[in-house]
């Protein structure tokens, strides 16, 4: 067989839709100045570390089912009007470079994909798109959103999945565009779609799952559960992970409806498309409405602290004055009783020359002192609120 030449002839004219048609003018100016040189070919043990799976369809059929992506790339140049769909996990960058040399991918996007941790973007380059989707999973056991990140090439006759994280399930998207070969024959675009419409799909148990915890944070708020600030953090944390997924996606299927006419894009993938673009507005929607709900617990959560506060420091203030009331009665009694205590002990004294001690009324104005010093004191007492 013939050496195959830099750039792959362009499908038939049939399958036409989001992409560029080819022409080797945009190819210049919207490719890069120099493809990345093509890495050593991989084993096949590392194949079955990131190729998760690998087909060529013809007509919206499987005819191969390669193994590597050398065979892939052979199988694919065997059939002119064919359509690989490779699916990679967390490939290595040989991989990559591989798949750069061999359809001609943009070094920005590569390495994009390679790094990963990029936001919901679509991009463009010549007649190849680049999208870069969030999705998401809810997980029951922790009660948390878990976020995976998904790159794709799409092609005229090729596309590309890397995906990083668990979510989403791509092999449940493959089965189903299998199912139907007549929505497959319409190329790679369709195969994006069913991908767009898995990812959006795959918002809605997260709403779900979010919605009710945000109902039972609601209940644990009012209920006073001392954890609850700690819930809502969590969860704030996570709705704006989840805005940023979501957002990004309104804005991206909108520019792909605006490019209908230009792209030619078929009718039956621009219904499908305007679906999920409104499932995809009506998640973003959802997800504000969480945040600004979160914002509002949050608030109302800190105004019930606060007033618990207040009530605890009011039940200590009153419990203080109490204390100290009993203290004054306490203390004035004490005064009370030492007054007499004093005249008795000094009058107790056992000394001959005391000026009262021999006297006829020193018994009787012994008491009376004690008993107008006692009345006095209970007299003063009384007037301060001290008793």
């Amino acid at each position: 067989m013939t050496e195959r030449p830099d750039r792959r002839p362009s499908p038939p004219a049939k399958r036409t839709g989001w992409r560029r048609p080819a022409a080797p003018a945009a190819a210049s100016t919207a490719g890069p100045s120099t493809p990345p040189p093509p890495a050593p070919k991989d084993t096949t043990a590392e194949n079955h570390r990131s190729v998760i799976d690998s087909a060529v369809y013809r007509d919206g059929h499987r005819v191969a089912s390669p193994t590597t992506l050398a065979d892939t790339f052979r199988q694919l140049r065997d059939q002119p009007d064919g359509m690989a769909w490779i699916g990679l996990h967390r490939p290595t960058a040989s991989e990559l470079h591989s798949l750069a040399a061999e359809f001609n991918l943009h070094e920005l996007a590569v390495e994009d994909a390679m790094e990963a941790h990029q936001r919901p973007k679509l991009e463009r380059y010549g007649d190849t798109l680049f999208v870069v989707l969030r999705a998401a999973r809810y997980l029951d056991a922790p009660e948390e959103v878990d976020f995976g990140e998904l790159h794709v090439f799409v092609g005229p006759d090729f596309l590309i999945t890397v995906r990083h994280g668990a979510a989403p399930d791509l092999s449940s998207v493959r089965r189903r565009m299998e199912q139907t070969p007549e929505l497959l024959a319409l190329g790679p675009e369709a195969a994006l779609y069913a991908i767009l419409d898995a990812v959006v799909d795959g918002y809605a148990p997260v709403v779900a799952g979010v919605q009710t915890d945000i109902d039972e944070i609601e209940t644990e708020v009012f209920r006073g559960d001392p954890e609850v600030s700690r819930r809502i953090y969590e969860l704030s944390r996570e709705t704006v992970e989840f805005q940023r997924a979501t957002r990004p996606l309104v804005g991206m299927l909108h520019g792909l409806m605006a490019g209908f006419a230009k792209y030619g894009t078929d009718e039956e993938l621009q219904r499908y498309l305007r679906d999920v673009a409104d499932h995809v507005t009506h998640t973003s929607e959802r997800v504000d409405g969480f945040r600004q709900a979160l914002t509002e617990i949050l608030t109302v959560n800190a105004t019930l602290v606060s007033q618990q506060q207040n009530s605890e420091m009011r039940a200590l203030a009153e419990a203080g004055f109490e204390q100290n009331e009993e203290i004054k009665k306490i203390s004035s009694w004490a005064a009370i009783l030492f007054a007499p205590t004093l005249v008795g002990t000094i009058y107790g004294m056992n000394f001959e020359m005391m000026p009262e001690l021999r006297w006829a009324f020193g018994y009787p104005f012994a008491v009376a002192l004690m008993g107008v010093v006692c009345v006095s004191l209970y007299v003063i007492f009384k007037k301060r609120d001290w008793l």
